[in-house]
């Protein structure tokens, strides 16, 4: 009994598992590839960076900040330092000259009292002060190409989005490890893109996110989510969402790509993915937390349906069924995505990574419901 019972409920799972993932492929495809930039712009940008202990990393990020093909006199460069303990801020500093176009200005946060959601903070603070027209947020340890803002507001004046994601690739990898993370990652990324595409918007990232000014205030900017220490990306879309689903917009453009480091090291990799977890118990959207649970309860089928074979071969069939499937349509899927972001080499690691993506999934699920992780050297919920 217990047998047909875990077998029809497997059968379930993989079938709405299919049925997910070619949604994904249908709404990635259903995304139209912009024109090329525009070389007349209109648009006051204000380009957000929140920095914490990034002095090694920030020179290369203001260097591709400030080396944009954007009008400098439309252009605004805003650095909040959170509270760095090294040489960020004298980093920032050093690219700061009298007359200098794009401006460049350095802000200093000084809260005296622990707070749980410092970068969320430092962007509010930064957007108070602003004079751009868009916000576009970035990290410091990334780095884009000359026409990334370019490619962002050409969007933005042609549409008239209220918010707009923007793809985000791991680069330089130097390990299996971290060529795994590049392929989960791009398949993250892939998803937020594709319900966008879908009209469906659901996740996004915030090393590569632009918003108006005016909508950050309209819906209150962070009001209601400060209570995490993630959630500056996906919670704040979900609150536009909730106005202007179909005003946000996904730049499915080569030139609009920001690049970035995967994790060094299991430790590091786990927080962060714990951080990005953590977001879900905030999430309004019902059928967004439906779909979540039917993704993590296929994988911890698959998982369950691993450790019974061990004891009776007959749970080898839903197994490999459902294993089997997930592989293929992933393939699928990640094929699309590794073709735009040039890294089709990396699908050749899918079935390991599919492998290992079973057991990191099952359990950061739950470790992602732990309210209390560490982060930038500090303990936060």
């Amino acid at each position: 009994m217990a047998e047909t019972i875990i077998e029809f409920i497997s059968i379930l799972l993989t079938v709405a598992y299919l049925v997910i993932v070619i949604s994904f492929i249908r709404g990635w495809n259903r995304l139209e590839r912009p024109a090329p930039p525009k070389k007349g712009f209109s648009t006051r940008v204000s380009v957000l960076i929140a920095a914490r202990d990034e002095e090694k990393a920030i020179g290369r990020c203001l260097e591709a900040v400030i080396a944009q093909h954007y009008p400098p006199e439309l252009l605004e460069v805003i650095v909040i330092d959170d509270h760095s303990t090294d040489r960020t801020a004298e980093m920032v500093r050093s690219f700061q000259q009298p007359g200098l176009q794009p401006e460049l200005r350095l802000i200093t946060m000084n809260e005296h009292k622990p707070i749980n959601s410092y970068k969320k903070k430092a962007i509010a603070q930064a957007i108070q002060v602003a004079k751009g027209e868009l916000i576009v947020t970035t990290d410091a340890d990334c780095w884009m190409g000359p026409q990334w803002l370019a490619a962002i507001v050409s969007a933005y004046e042609e549409h008239g989005y209220k918010l707009i994601s923007s793809p985000v690739a791991f680069s330089e990898e130097n390990s299996l490890f971290e060529r795994l993370q590049s392929l989960e990652f791009m398949y993250l990324i892939g998803l937020g893109a594709s319900a966008i595409g879908n009209a469906f918007p659901s996740t996004c990232n915030g090393a590569n996110l632009a918003y108006t000014r005016e909508v950050f205030f309209q819906v209150e900017g962070f009001k209601g989510i400060d209570d995490l220490a993630s959630g500056d990306d996906e919670l704040l879309l979900h609150k536009v969402a909730a106005l202007y689903y179909n005003k946000i917009g996904f730049v499915k453009s080569r030139q609009a790509i920001v690049y970035t480091h995967a994790k060094a090291n299991l430790r590091e990799f786990l927080d962060q993915r714990k951080r990005w977890a953590s977001k879900s118990i905030k999430y309004r959207n019902k059928l967004v937390v439906a779909l979540g649970l039917s993704v993590y309860f296929f994988n911890v089928f698959i998982l369950l349906n691993a450790c019974l074979t061990l004891f009776n071969f007959n749970f080898a069939v839903p197994l490999l069924g459902m294993l089997g499937l997930k592989i293929l349509v992933e393939i699928v899927f990640l094929y699309f995505l590794a073709g735009f972001f040039r890294r089709l080499p990396l699908l050749v690691w899918m079935p390991l990574l599919n492998l290992l993506h079973v057991v990191y999934m099952s359990y950061i699920g739950l470790a992602g419901q732990r309210r209390s992780y560490r982060w930038k050297g500090r303990q936060v919920k």
